[in-house]
């Protein structure tokens, strides 16, 4: 790809995604002068800032120029000149609505959930989760990356040890390791990348993503084995089998809050980090190593689906069902094909609306049951009817129901993946009935029936929640009926992207290495074997 390619004329006269960044970090300093007796204060400010941010992003959708697939609204500013660092923000059509679905999320759960106790912290690790998102979506320097990679980690931490249910520090304790363990990977791996490419190239040292991408020479060995370094922290994150151990108690354990970020946004960074810098960096290794994701990817796929039908816990079966449903989106990914991976960019989106509403969801029945065992409950569509017809929608787009919006992005994974990884789109298309069976079949035991003792007093939505899940419910209707808004701002990129992959791999297939020299006597050897295999004419 050309430097014009890459870089998209879409710009802005001020910082729009610093703003995106900045106004979380600042919405964290008003918080912490506020008095902590005040909570209906704290909970104003908090979604004040967010929704803030939420229309900058929305603005962000509006002012995007959908026919560009190059980068756009690029920020650069020099941060560490020295050891080749820089303040390097953009967004393309892959990032774009990962950016957008973050602005959304954020204030829709600050508004739909409400922490017990200590909601000073609550709202200040709340936000500044935002900003970190926001950054790791739009940062295109590796270690400006890391950074807000790493700074993710430490509100989720506190979310879930601070305000979750039962074995929480536990939950809180493992997510925090598994993620650790596999960022490690990832500093070591972006650390030698810039290195090996500033000594092979003799130009200075850069952490910039796309000046690497055009210009690393990394031999095999090396591409492969950095690839796999970043493949390792990132399969933490999605979680990709068989290292999503993590992942249901999180959910399990967390506050609705952290269960709805943690599933709607953070699960999203280990799969556009694939994109981004797995196929983007090392297009070659990718290529060469697909085989073995694809294999996860449904094994994940099939596992998640299983597992999920067996669970007793409302939350625990929504929490393996992510499992499921990531696996579909790294199938897409690995597939190499364009309607595969723009499946996968608008699926990050759609699992993120349909996985953070039905935690919304579970989590208001938790408040008013006080438990999520689906074996105590049953019959509450009696005693709850608004809230069984939300549950019902929402459900339907998790289990990929034509017209709603999970079923574009598992439909184009699945055509995709059938032109290319034929066997594979196969085993997964299984997944699409284990979803059926275990959400519908959890949906029978929890709200049909005849309810009784607390089940028949349930009350149902009030005004204020079904407000705050009305753009989710609107969002989930408008991308399975119309997704076009969404697809033709991604495909340019999607396309890009690829053609930055056949092209390298191309030129790897057509270097083909020179035979070495024959030594004199091997060459004599050879011509008197030859002489006597046609009877003696080489003598």
């Amino acid at each position: 790809m050309s430097a014009s390619m890459i870089f998209g004329a879409q710009n802005v006269s001020w910082p729009l995604l610093p703003s995106l960044i900045l106004v979380p970090v600042a919405t964290v300093l008003v918080l912490l002068v506020l008095p902590k007796s005040r909570p209906d204060y704290l909970k104003v400010v908090a979604l004040a800032g967010t929704s803030v941010t939420g229309a900058l992003s929305a603005y962000l959708l509006w002012a995007f120029n959908k026919s560009d697939g190059g980068l756009q609204f690029v920020v650069r500013e020099a941060w560490v000149e020295d050891l080749g660092l820089q303040w390097f923000l953009a967004v393309d059509g892959i990032s774009l609505f990962l950016v957008v679905l973050t602005g959304l999320l954020f204030p829709v759960t600050i508004l739909a959930t409400d922490p017990h106790h200590d909601h000073k912290p609550y709202y200040i690790w709340l936000t500044l989760l935002m900003a970190g998102t926001m950054g790791v979506f739009m940062a295109l320097d590796m270690l400006l990356f890391f950074v807000f990679f790493e700074v993710v980690l430490v509100p989720m931490y506190f979310l879930i040890g601070g305000w979750g249910h039962g074995n929480r520090v536990y939950a809180a304790l493992k997510f925090f390791i598994f993620t650790m363990a596999g960022s490690a990977l990832m500093l070591v791996a972006l650390v030698s990348t810039a290195v090996l490419t500033a000594r092979s190239t003799g130009n200075p040292l850069t952490f910039d993503v796309v000046e690497l991408a055009q210009t690393q020479t990394l031999g095999r060995t090396a591409e492969i084995l950095i690839f796999l370094a970043f493949a390792l922290g990132f399969a933490v994150k999605v979680p990709l089998f068989p290292l999503h151990t993590w992942l249901p108690d999180a959910h399990t354990e967390a506050p609705t809050a952290g269960s709805v970020i943690l599933a709607g946004v953070m699960l999203k960074l280990g799969a556009y980090g694939y994109i981004r810098f797995g196929l983007y960096l090392f297009p070659n290794a990718a290529h060469s190593l697909a085989w073995l994701f694809l294999t996860l990817a449904v094994v994940g796929i099939v596992y998640g689906a299983v597992v999920a039908t067996m669970q007793t816990d409302l939350k625990r079966l929504v929490a393996y069902s992510s499992v499921a449903h990531m696996g579909f989106i790294i199938l897409g990914i690995f597939a190499f094909n364009s309607l595969a991976l723009q499946g996968a960019v608008i699926q990050m989106v759609n699992h993120g609306l349909s996985t953070g509403a039905l935690f919304i969801l579970v989590g208001w029945i938790y408040e008013r049951r006080h438990t999520r065992e689906i074996s105590a409950l049953g019959g509450l569509q009696r005693s709850a009817p608004l809230f069984a017809g939300i549950f019902t929608l929402v459900m339907l787009s998790s289990i990929g129901l034509p017209g709603l919006n999970g079923f574009v992005g598992e439909f184009l994974i699945l055509i995709g993946a059938f032109q290319t990884v034929q066997w594979f789109a196969v085993v997964a298309t299984t997944g699409v009935i284990l979803a059926a069976l275990y959400l519908l079949w959890a949906f029978q035991r929890v709200f049909h029936g005849t309810p009784d003792g607390e089940n028949a007093k349930m009350a149902d939505l009030r005004v204020s929640e079904l407000f705050s899940i009305v753009p989710l419910l609107a969002l989930i209707v408008f991308l399975g009926i119309y997704p076009k808004p969404v697809l033709e701002r991604i495909e340019p990129a999607v396309n890009q992207l690829l053609a930055h992959v056949e092209a390298n791999v191309q030129e790897l297939d057509q270097q083909e290495p020179e035979a070495p020299p024959v030594p004199a006597g091997v060459q004599q050897l050879t011509e008197a074997l030859e002489g006597t295999e046609t009877g003696g004419e080489g003598e």
